[in-house]
């Protein structure tokens, strides 16, 4: 028996050993992704990361640029907030290189509502207005609370999402609000929570939401009859 454990301990010490021998990092400057449209047709193209690797010598200054973001996005929506994002679907230089960035538009009292972003942490820096953010963490343990950390951002304010946790962000004041945000990866994707626990279609059973929410289940339905809307915008 003791001779069979340290055979596994010995396995698994150099199963570990080569996981944290692999590079977290591209092997070469560069893998400009191949627009998704385009992918089927290429006959020795490479993955990296999901996407299709340019040939170097067609790349152009063109993959690495976005404009506009100077731009306002439009707030004309129920949450009154509009999140631009420029991941690698936007710069398609980004690939493999594990950033992207987002502009969050907010008009007086716009809410981006609790979301978590499952591949990425995130960074915010607030350029105009004041706004109540926050994070909520994971679940501590039995009989213990989710703790929330929440802070006040006037410009010039940075404040810190660690990666897939439930956060928020809020306009309190009178006045739009502006902030730009950096995400640890070229496509950190967001799971905005009203909208998919009571918009995904096909919709979540009702039985499972009632005894989930502990609420009455007409509740849920009139939850579930409304349109949630995503208040991302994919240029």
């Amino acid at each position: 028996m003791a001779f069979r454990f340290h055979i596994a301990a010995a396995i698994l010490a150099l199963v570990f050993t080569i996981v944290h021998a692999s590079d977290p990092s591209p092997l070469q400057d560069f893998c400009v992704a191949v627009p998704d449209a385009n992918a089927g047709v290429l006959a020795n193209a490479v993955f990296v990361n999901g996407k299709i690797c340019k040939d170097p010598k067609l790349v152009e200054a063109e993959d690495f640029f976005f404009p506009g973001l100077n731009e306002p996005g439009s707030t004309s929506n129920p949450l009154g907030s509009n999140v631009t994002t420029v991941n690698v679907n936007q710069i398609p230089g980004l690939n493999t290189l594990g950033v992207s960035l987002a502009r969050i538009d907010f008009a007086p009292y716009g809410l981006n509502p609790p979301h978590t972003h499952p591949r990425a942490t995130e960074i915010l820096v607030v350029l105009e207005g004041t706004l109540l953010v926050g994070f909520v963490t994971s679940n501590p343990g039995m009989n213990m609370k989710n703790k929330l950390f929440t802070k006040v951002l006037n410009p010039g304010d940075v404040f810190l999402f660690p990666e897939g946790l439930i956060h928020f962000q809020f306009n309190k004041g009178h006045s739009n609000a502006v902030a730009f945000a950096g995400l640890s990866s070229q496509n950190p994707g967001v799971i905005t929570i009203a909208n998919a626990v009571f918009g995904s279609k096909p919709p979540i059973s009702r039985d499972v939401l009632t005894k989930a929410f502990q609420v009455d289940k007409n509740v849920v339905k009139y939850l579930q009859s409304q349109f949630w809307r995503d208040n991302h915008y994919y240029p």
